[in-house]
């Protein structure tokens, strides 16, 4: 705080006019940086040739035709390419798979004969069980 305090001190005086300017001021150019100052900047030239200018082309028509040009090519071909993208996307949450799955099931039950649903999720035929423990009886006191 008070470094701020001396630069802002510092910086009152030079205006004062106490010193020639304040210790490590660096004085900048006042026209454009990197021309010449009868050089005028091209985007300036641009502008006051074309108002509504778009950075294609120096000249109105040409810049508004590569305008419109860009814009229909790059939105058509967003929607073109957003449209494919989400038509292929996979199959989210197996849904589609289930559905076929379900109804390959349903059939294959209907040409057995078998009832749509079964208490039994496997078929107790064809499981294997261990043997029956047979326990020792309890002892007697």
């Amino acid at each position: 705080m008070a470094a701020l305090r001396r630069a802002l001190r510092a910086l009152r005086a030079g205006a004062r006019g106490r010193s020639g300017a304040v210790p490590g001021a660096v004085a900048l150019p006042r026209g454009p940086m990197g021309a010449h100052e009868e050089e005028e900047e091209p985007m300036a030239v641009a502008l006051r040739k074309n108002p509504d200018y778009h950075g294609f082309s120096e000249e109105p028509d040409v810049d508004v035709l590569n305008m419109r040009a860009v814009f229909f090519a790059g939105i058509s071909v967003a929607i073109v390419l957003g449209s494919v993208f989400l038509h292929y996307l996979p199959d989210y949450g197996l849904q589609q798979w289930a559905r076929r799955e379900a109804e390959i099931q349903v059939l294959e039950r209907e040409r057995r004969g078998l009832p749509l649903l079964d208490s039994n999720y496997y078929d107790p035929a064809r499981l294997t069980l261990p043997p029956p423990r047979v326990s020792p009886p309890p002892p007697r006191p």
